[in-house]
């Protein structure tokens, strides 16, 4: 068809509309690093790993999109532009998505996620394998869609008696196949992705997180002034970033890329060992930079336990990520 990707085996190739889109993703993750830093303490924490859970969710299931379909087919591209926007949009809800954004926030994730979906399944022929998986994944997204908007109209935490329950369909979806009642179930089987590109396109993700830890310590250590301490310290932090960029991209990254593109299933792997297995590295990174920023703000000041976690806990979720996403 003309609006997918060709499948012709040669090495995986990432298109400037996908890292145009990535950009979006720069300040959402830097948003959540605000988020993370201005609420330290366990409901605060709490939220910012909920508000992570979505926004990967929404990159991820335009990675998965994305992977069938042609970014040089103009629609497409049009496509990826308006998911693009909505989730500008929702980024910038973030830090109010329990206040006064709720509203702003649910209904940029739902049209990015419901509009998507209906996208990919309009852009495919009706006799095409992949039109009955959008077909099922449109049921579910617009299920969990409904949860979504109608948590807006509650206030504060009490948003989380429905979003909570949104999310659950959402994370539960892909593990149960889509099970839609008239419409079957997908396998793993039936996704025929290139395990190649997914994997590059999930090193790119990392790549963000990493990015954006070294923005947010940057700028922390220039504002805080070049003195000695501060210039230690922000030595010390990069080499922390290095380590995990290493950590990942030395090992585990090309490993993982080798097994997808070889894969019989590639899909299986691409919803365990990217898809949620992925997580807690992006958070690790997350929480890594947060706990950089507190010890360059106040060099030679003792952390509080909080802060002490944050240093802590950071580099424990990405090996815990780095570990368990392991492909083989």
């Amino acid at each position: 068809m003309a609006h997918l990707r060709a499948r012709e085996g040669g090495e995986p190739v990432t298109t400037v509309v996908e890292l145009f889109f990535d950009l979006v993703y720069v300040f959402a993750v830097t948003q959540l690093s605000h988020l993370l830093i201005g609420g330290l303490s366990w409901a605060g924490a709490g939220r910012t790993a909920f508000l992570l859970l979505v926004v990967w969710w929404a990159w991820i299931y335009t990675t998965w999109m994305v992977n069938w379909f042609d970014p040089g087919s103009a629609p497409v591209r049009v496509v990826l532009i308006f998911v693009a926007l909505a989730s500008l949009l929702m980024a910038a809800a973030l830090p109010g998505a329990f206040g006064h954004d709720a509203a702003l926030f649910a209904g940029a994730y739902v049209v990015l996620q419901v509009g998507r979906n209906v996208a990919g399944t309009l852009l495919l022929a009706r006799d095409h394998a992949l039109r009955v998986v959008f077909e099922r994944i449109v049921v579910w997204s617009g299920a969990a869609g409904a949860l979504w908007i109608a948590g807006a109209f509650l206030a504060g935490d009490a948003r989380l008696l429905l979003w909570a329950p949104a999310l659950v369909v959402e994370l539960v979806a892909p593990l149960v196949g889509y099970r839609t009642p008239g419409r079957g179930v997908s396998r793993t089987g039936d996704y025929t992705i290139d395990g190649g590109q997914f994997a590059e396109r999930c090193q790119a993700f990392v790549i963000i997180a990493l990015g954006e830890s070294i923005i947010i310590t940057g700028a922390t250590a220039a504002h805080a002034g070049l003195t000695f301490e501060v210039v230690v310290s922000l030595g010390v932090a990069f080499f922390v970033s290095s380590g995990l960029w290493w950590l990942y991209f030395g090992e585990v990254a090309e490993h993982c890329r080798r097994d997808m593109a070889s894969s019989e299933d590639p899909g299986r792997l691409a919803r365990d060992a990217y898809t949620y297995l992925h997580l807690p590295i992006i958070a690790g990174v997350i929480v890594t930079a947060v706990g950089d920023e507190l010890l360059l703000a106040r060099p030679g000041h003792p952390l509080t336990s909080a802060g002490a976690m944050a240093v802590l806990g950071g580099p424990a979720l990405f090996l815990l990520g780095d570990r368990s996403s392991a492909c083989a």
